[in-house]
């Protein structure tokens, strides 16, 4: 009896083990109200059913949000900073093309501030920006070329540069931390775009870049004159002479000019030529570091206290602050040729044939406009309304330029030449 009570647990524990363990299934579609999560039986996949996908390529970029790096997001929704960040495991296409630096033509390491650059010229516009005093001057004519091997001669040109290719300020952290204040979005990438044009194919600007008059050199001063402001004076006097029959004669190589009328050309001339010496007096002013000097020749150049005195401040302050919003607009030479002739068409005196003008004016603005769009495509339209804003300050530099002439001839204080004094007198505004 002992042996079979013992033997009892014996033979239901072998039983269990035989018996294959019991199956769990999901619950039945049809039942009315789902089993809560803690209770539901597990389903178990066996290996065969997992269907295992090819390992992915994994892209990186900045999450908008917090910073973070996130992967395989599209082209459309990636976001740059004012850092690329590279990838997690540093491996890199050497098939694929590689983008250069718009500022010097080096490789570009990614975007920076807005644009493709390179590590050197990111930093170097960081530094300009945080810096906040740094003022750079251009030893020659702010035309210095900036490429990777000249990219250190020039600070001046090279910072104009920067800003003209689309590198933004505001992208900047004043704060020195890591990392740009603004999240740029990247487009994606666009189907290849028809050539873009270039400066030679721009006819008017062809033609005014041949004719600009060159930077002239002072006369001798008239004999007999001993006080220093009154010889500066006559100097000055024979300068804008000098200046005025040069600007007559690039004019008439502008074309279409010389399809108007012989009086409207006379008109436009007489009503615009303070305006047009003016924005040429403050292209080459341009310093960008240090206090300002009128450059009115090669060998002749006026600071606020030399314009003092000569009772000229109201010129010097004027063309002072067209200079600024030239600099402000980093202008270079093809543009400032073109804002001049848009002066020229600009006019607002009384002309016989009024098409005729808009034609001219029209062809001009576009001129510009397809200029612009040449030396700055990644901001072109920004670059142009910085440039045609330059235009109202010409209007006052020109009212300082006449009243403080005129008075000069009205008080006779130094000879004046016949055409100085026919422009100075014609005024038809």
């Amino acid at each position: 009896m002992m042996s079979a009570v013992s033997g009892e647990p014996m033979l239901r524990r072998v039983k269990q083990e035989a018996e294959p363990p019991p199956q769990y299934s999901s619950p039945e579609p049809q039942q009315p109200l789902p089993q809560p999560i803690h209770q539901r039986p597990l389903q178990m996949m066996q290996p065969s059913e997992l269907d295992l996908e090819p390992k992915e390529e994994v892209k990186f970029c900045v999450s908008p949000g917090d910073g973070t790096v996130v992967g395989n997001t599209s082209p459309e929704q990636q976001h740059c900073s004012s850092t690329t960040v590279a990838a997690a495991s540093g491996a890199r296409d050497d098939d694929a093309p590689r983008r250069l630096c718009l500022v010097c033509g080096d490789v570009a390491s990614g975007f920076h501030y807005g644009v493709a650059s390179c590590e050197a010229c990111k930093a170097f516009f960081k530094r300009t920006i945080q810096q906040g005093n740094i003022e750079y001057t251009c030893p020659a004519a702010n035309e210095c070329e900036i490429n990777k091997r000249r990219r250190k001669a020039c600070q001046a040109c090279r910072f104009r540069k920067c800003l003209r290719t689309g590198m933004l300020r505001e992208g900047v952290r004043l704060d020195r931390v890591r990392g740009g204040r603004q999240k740029y979005r990247r487009a994606p990438d666009q189907p290849p775009h028809p050539p873009r044009p270039h400066l030679d194919d721009i006819k008017v600007l062809e033609a005014l870049t041949s004719y600009e008059p060159e930077l002239l050199t002072c006369a001798a001063p008239p004999a007999g004159v001993t006080d220093p402001n009154a010889k500066t004076l006559a100097l000055l006097a024979d300068l804008y002479d000098r200046e005025l029959v040069g600007v007559i004669g690039w004019a008439k190589q502008i074309p279409g000019f010389t399809d108007l009328q012989l009086n409207d050309q006379m008109r436009l001339l007489q009503s615009t030529w303070a305006e047009m010496l003016s924005l040429m007096l403050a292209y080459r002013s341009m310093s960008g570091a240090g206090p300002l000097r009128l450059r009115y020749a090669s060998d002749l150049a006026l600071d606020d206290k030399q314009a003092r005195d000569l009772g000229a401040h109201d010129i010097f302050t004027q063309v002072a602050g067209v200079a600024k919003r030239l600099e402000s607009a980093a202008a270079m030479r093809e543009e400032c040729y073109l804002l001049k002739a848009l002066v020229l068409a600009n006019s607002e005196a009384r002309i016989d044939e009024h098409a005729a003008l808009r034609r001219f004016r029209d062809t001009i603005l576009a001129a510009l406009n397809d200029a612009v769009a040449v030396l700055r495509p990644y901001n072109a339209n920004a670059a142009l309304q910085q440039l045609l804003l330059v235009m109202p300050a010409l209007r006052h530099a020109d009212v300082a330029v006449r009243r403080f002439w005129a008075n000069v001839h009205r008080e006779r204080r130094v000879p004046m030449n016949k055409l100085f004094v026919e422009m100075l007198e014609a005024c038809l505004r």
